[in-house]
């Protein structure tokens, strides 16, 4: 039975779905950046206060982690109803839910207000952050790349892509202004809940705008088919997690491994590199702030670049540029930095994030397109999400460990070229996606008992 037939998404309202997933997103992630920055700058000392500042900042970024452990779970929760029900409902809960806890986490007593409960109320707050976020990704990657053609897919859907440096650059330069406009005391004090608190006017933005696009047209016509299947012949689709583990099994560990490298650079560059250039090499918080801030804005505007040219070239090789040259650059970086002056730094983290996003760029475009359609949403943030505890979690937290036992940077430069290593040997091993039509993907979907065909 052939799957019913999608048409076309008119340019002015793909430009709108795009928009739509690049404003939520950049929201989403302007709020789980701002806790990484706030754990490196302040935290340490309000919730942490008994300890000595470089384990206080451990502690921090441990809370900051328990985010990343909530997000596979996100990813199975959001994924599966997702796949069920829709990509726009799960999408517009992702953001209320993630608002509402950075919202909370604004209004959050201290430990000196209320003891041990504070970094308990924390970490809760924390694991709802991440929650959402887990379920975040896919959806808004999905609702553009199914709304897009292929031959342009890449760079259409690099845009929701361009969420994460645009949250970091919002995050970033909030907390810079505020820091060179208020004393540190003043800052400690009730500045920092600022930020926190501007995300509850974000989420009423992002809402209005998310709720007027339309649903995915590659899922709405996989949904009919699927249920004119079970109306003629009685087919029961198996669950997306299930379907996902029985004939994607391959593609999930392949994603998982793609986003090693990706992650773990990631999060040294812009969320470590606040604790090292500040204590390792005695920069000032605004110098080191400022130098993220400008690099952000410069790996926003590469990352469409990098997916153009992944629609030309292919979704593998553009991410094989960014794993290895971000392995390459790991003892440059960390060397530049060490000089001390702000345009090593700024020099050091853009060329950084310039190569990450050669990763970043094609991840979504090319993640959507190792899943059919009804467990596409589980499939790639299963792949994605499940990852990011082992890299993207635990890395600031690893490369301060690092830093504090051996006082060098070279043992956080080897950790992240044997991340890029994996990350090569994952992408190796996929099949290159770039000319795959995801409504054709839909129709040839396995169902129970049927084999598996090498282009689904």
């Amino acid at each position: 039975m052939a799957a019913a037939t999608t048409a076309p998404t008119p340019p002015g309202s793909l430009k709108r779905i795009v928009a739509a997933s690049l404003i939520g997103t950049t929201i989403e992630w302007y709020d789980f950046f701002l806790y990484g920055s706030a754990a490196a700058l302040v935290f340490n000392k309000l919730f942490f206060p008994e300890s000595d500042p470089l384990v206080g900042t451990l502690l921090s970024f441990l809370t900051y982690a328990v985010g990343f452990a909530a997000r596979p779970l996100g990813a199975l929760v959001f994924g599966h109803y997702g796949d069920r029900l829709g990509r726009k409902k799960l999408l517009v809960l992702s953001l209320l839910m993630m608002g509402g806890a950075t919202f909370a986490i604004g209004l959050l007593p201290t430990h000196a207000a209320v003891g041990s409960a504070a970094p308990v109320l924390l970490t809760v707050l924390r694991l709802v952050q991440g929650f959402a976020l887990g379920g975040e990704w896919g959806g808004a990657v999905l609702l553009v790349s199914e709304h897009g053609d292929a031959k342009r897919r890449g760079f259409w859907a690099s845009w929701p892509q361009t969420g994460a440096p645009a949250g970091q650059l919002l995050a970033t330069g909030v907390l810079s202004a505020l820091t060179a406009l208020l004393s540190d005391a003043a800052f400690l004090s009730w500045g920092w809940r600022v930020p926190f608190l501007l995300s509850g006017v974000l989420v009423i933005v992002g809402l209005w705008i998310r709720l007027s696009v339309d649903e995915s047209p590659v899922f709405k016509a996989a949904l009919a088919a699927a249920e004119e299947r079970k109306a003629v012949a009685g087919q029961v689709e198996k669950t997306p997690l299930v379907a996902v583990l029985k004939h994607h099994w391959r593609d999930v560990l392949i994603a998982m491994g793609a986003r090693m490298a990706e992650n773990i650079s990631y999060y040294v560059i812009t969320a470590f590199i606040l604790v090292y250039a500040t204590t390792q090499v005695g920069l000032t918080k605004q110098t080191a702030l400022n130098a993220v801030l400008i690099a952000s804005a410069v790996h926003f505007a590469v990352i469409p670049a990098w997916g153009a040219l992944s629609d030309r070239i292919g979704r593998r090789p553009v991410y094989l540029i960014g794993a290895v040259g971000v392995g390459a650059w790991m003892f440059p970086f960390f060397l530049l930095i060490d000089r001390g002056g702000f345009g090593s730094l700024l020099l050091a983290v853009t060329v950084g994030l310039v190569l990450h996003g050669a990763m970043y760029a094609p991840q979504a475009a090319f993640f959507s397109e190792m899943f059919a359609t009804r467990m596409r949403y589980s499939g790639a943030s299963i792949g994605a999400q499940f990852s990011s505890v082992a890299a993207g979690a635990p890395a600031p937290l690893i490369a301060t460990a690092l830093l504090a036992d051996h006082g060098s940077s070279t043992p956080i430069a080897l950790y992240v070229i044997a991340a890029a290593v994996l990350t090569v040997v994952a992408v190796a091993c996929a099949r290159e996606t770039r000319e795959r039509d995801l409504s054709e993907v839909a129709e040839d979907a396995p169902q129970a008992g049927a084999p598996v065909r090498a282009d689904v």
